[in-house]
């Protein structure tokens, strides 16, 4: 019987790969645990966080033509998971501008064109999916603001014949 999508499982990690880790479940199945699912810091090695034969705890995300796809970072209690970046204590009640780290009030200056862009919502549950179109959206704007403003510096317009 298939594992249900959704549901926690125990399982034993039976081979370790430079991708993930195959984890043998109760029912005689195996699925894998991509390395994206495994911590929720960055995984440069798997062994670094699994052992062969270790017991874990697995989230089965989907089961796709025989596949089954686990997760262990999202079989984590709530209270386990680590805060998301933009909500860690001290970081101005917000999320972190998407250049890095938060610049000194003196030094904040917004280009022309920045006025004129939709604040973007929090990202909290969203997927990766919908993270990426929406920072596909805003940065598509900003790419068609900002060659406006440097066409009309440069004279760019209409070309004469």
């Amino acid at each position: 019987m298939e594992p249900q999508v959704g549901s926690i499982v125990e399982g034993k990690v039976t081979s370790i790969t430079k991708f993930g880790a195959f984890v043998a479940l109760d029912n005689g199945k195996s699925g894998l645990v991509h390395i994206s699912e495994i911590a929720n810091s960055f995984v440069n090695d798997v062994h670094d966080f699994l052992q062969e034969g270790q017991a874990v705890k697995v989230l089965v995300l989907s089961t796709e033509n025989g596949k089954i796809n686990l997760s262990i970072k999202k079989a984590l209690p709530p209270q386990e998971r680590p805060l998301s970046r933009g909500s860690r204590p001290g970081m101005n009640g917000g999320p972190r501008p998407a250049g890095g780290a938060p610049r000194p009030a003196q030094q904040q200056s917004r280009p022309a064109f920045a006025s004129r862009q939709q604040p973007l919502p929090p990202s909290g549950d969203q997927s990766f999916e919908d993270k990426l179109k929406q920072f596909l959206s805003s940065s598509e704007g900003k790419m068609a603001d900002l060659n406006r403003s440097i066409d009309g510096k440069r004279g760019g317009g209409r070309r004469r014949k």
